[in-house]
C-alpha cells in the first residue's frame, strides 16, 4: 500500500495564498505521476494540476497562471502553490499518486482530502 499525508489547507481571504503538501510513503516502487484534484458538493472530482516523472505539467484552465505544482523526488512529496485565490477555488483538495513496479501496471492512491476555503 501507498500512504499519502496531506497538509496545508485552511481558510484564506480572496487574493491570498496557500501551499498544499502531500508526502507519499509505503510500497511505492516508482512514482509515474502526482497530482491534485478538487471536489465541491454535487460535482465531479476534477483535475487541478499534475506532474509526471518526466516533469511534464498539466493545469486546469481555471488555475493557470495562479497555481504551480512541483515535487521533491527525494522526499516523494508533491506541492501545490496557490496564489491569487478566488472564492470559486473553495473545495476539498485531494492528492493523487500513480505508482507501480512498471508503467504498464500502475495503481492510483488517494489522500483523505484537505479543505480549502476562500472567503472574506
Amino acid at each position: 500500500q501507498v500512504q499519502l499525508v496531506e497538509s496545508g489547507g485552511g481558510l484564506v481571504q480572496p487574493g491570498g495564498s496557500l501551499r498544499l503538501s502531500c508526502a507519499a510513503s509505503g510500497k511505492i516502487f516508482t512514482i509515474y505521476e502526482m497530482g491534485w484534484y478538487r471536489q465541491t458538493p454535487g460535482k465531479q472530482r476534477e483535475l487541478v494540476a499534475s506532474i509526471t516523472r518526466g516533469d511534464s505539467t498539466n493545469y486546469a484552465d481555471s488555475v493557470k497562471g495562479r497555481f504551480t505544482i512541483s515535487r521533491d523526488n527525494a522526499k516523494n512529496t508533491v506541492y501545490l502553490q496557490m496564489n491569487s485565490l478566488k472564492a470559486e477555488d473553495t473545495a476539498v483538495y485531494y492528492c493523487n499518486v500513480r505508482s507501480g513496479v512498471r508503467s504498464e501496471y500502475t495503481r492510483s492512491s488517494w489522500g483523505q482530502g484537505t479543505q480549502v476555503t476562500v472567503s472574506s
